[in-house]
């Protein structure tokens, strides 16, 4: 997933969703899930008071994770479970990187995958991966030297490929969304993308784009079923001599994200060993820190949770030529807003 990971948003979502067949019965291990998803999270909500758009609140009873926007109170709602989705540029099986250097493979796609028990939903936000935010720079021994501001997708290859690069890539995120709760991730290679697919049947779309200089197929306003490569072309490809060529494939990804989603449910309900066979698929091309006690936790209620295609955002911003490459600097009140609308919840009675 590389350049087109937000496929694997869908997957982690439908993995999640679906494994609880698997997993339903395991009581005990239910009673550690959500404490292990909490312990794993450096921060415990975000840091919005510092931001221009919040005042301080006044009286006694206001409370430390509150935040006031737009004339009105909002607490951030601690029931909410995060993971970070990763799409690696890279096109093989996941190994450890063992030399220095910046190799660990660049996160071009990245997600945040959203659970809410509050209103039983699925949200995603999309991070365009050009984003201009901090960045920790290593040296080839894997020591700090710096912190700057560059492209978010580059975090990731400053570590070893595997989980260090997963750590560094969450923090940056976190850090992004104002030190925001992480509590769990999933980094897939973008080989895995025709595995995933086909697991499913395949995804109906509608050619949003000409992309017939690869797949000869994909003519802008045709429907097409895609299967192996075509999938894999539809969703990472991009012409990098157009300018912000990114953001259209954005768009591609989105609709393809909503129609697996809608496939593997559909394919799930029919098959309840779908969802381990499609786990077990891509094993060797993911890391993650997401365990069994944790889906455990998770699986009896998600299957019912809702989503469809409004439920995934993209923060909004705009993209600049920089030299050769392209640079894409966030809305700052976007994304301050998209934050409050999914993370917090509305206090009522409080000025």
């Amino acid at each position: 997933m590389g350049k087109a990971g937000r496929t694997f948003l869908v997957v982690w979502a439908v993995l999640m969703t679906f494994i609880a067949g698997a997993l339903v019965g395991f009581e005990a291990m239910r009673m550690f899930g959500k404490s292990n998803l909490d312990s794993k999270s450096a921060t415990s909500n975000p840091m919005m008071g510092t931001n221009d758009y919040v005042q301080a609140g006044e009286g006694a009873t206001w409370q430390s994770d509150w935040v006031r926007y737009n004339g009105h109170v909002y607490d951030y709602n601690e029931d909410i479970i995060t993971f970070l989705i990763m799409g690696i540029d890279k096109d093989d099986e996941v190994v450890q990187k063992m030399d220095g250097g910046v190799y660990g493979g660049q996160a071009d796609a990245l997600f945040l995958m959203v659970l809410n028990p509050h209103d039983q939903s699925i949200k995603i936000i999309g991070i365009n991966r050009n984003t201009m935010t901090d960045i920790d720079m290593y040296d080839d021994y894997g020591r700090y030297q710096n912190t700057i501001i560059s492209q978010i997708a580059l975090q990731h290859g400053f570590g070893d490929g595997m989980e260090q690069s997963c750590l560094y890539q969450v923090k940056a995120v976190s850090n992004m969304f104002y030190q925001l709760p992480i509590h769990g991730y999933a980094a897939i290679n973008m080989s895995a993308i025709p595995i995933l697919n086909d697991q499913v049947g395949g995804v109906d779309v509608t050619v949003l784009e000409d992309l017939t200089q690869f797949d000869k197929s994909l003519r802008k306003g045709d429907q097409v079923h895609l299967e192996g490569m075509t999938a894999f072309y539809y969703v990472k490809s991009r012409d990098t001599s157009v300018f912000a060529s990114n953001d259209s494939r954005l768009e591609r990804q989105k609709q393809y994200i909503t129609g697996f989603i809608d496939t593997a449910r559909a394919k799930t309900k029919d098959d309840p060993n779908a969802a381990v066979e499609l786990f077990s698929s891509i094993t060797n091309m993911m890391v993650t820190n997401i365990t069994a006690d944790e889906i455990s936790y998770l699986a009896p209620s998600i299957s019912n949770y809702s989503f469809d295609k409004s439920d995934i955002r993209i923060i909004e911003g705009e993209t600049i030529k920089n030299g050769e490459y392209e640079e894409f600097y966030v809305d700052e009140e976007d994304l301050y807003r998209t934050i409050i609308e999914v993370f917090y919840e509305k206090v009522d009675n409080v000025d």
